[in-house]
């Protein structure tokens, strides 16, 4: 699996786990490790391009 495809992944398991946290911190925190790992796996996906 390519890289940028298990980051995203990893981005979706984090929004899940902010939509079942109990705690609204940890929530928000979740959140943003969610946008986090999305941008990472854009920059990622734009260097393969840019290789091509």
């Amino acid at each position: 699996m390519k890289m940028a495809k298990q980051i995203r992944k990893q981005a979706m398991a984090a929004e899940r786990a902010a939509t079942q946290a109990a705690d609204s911190i940890v929530a928000e925190q979740m959140k943003n490790l969610a946008l986090a790992f999305r941008a990472q796996a854009d920059v990622l996906k734009r260097k393969k391009k840019k290789k091509k």
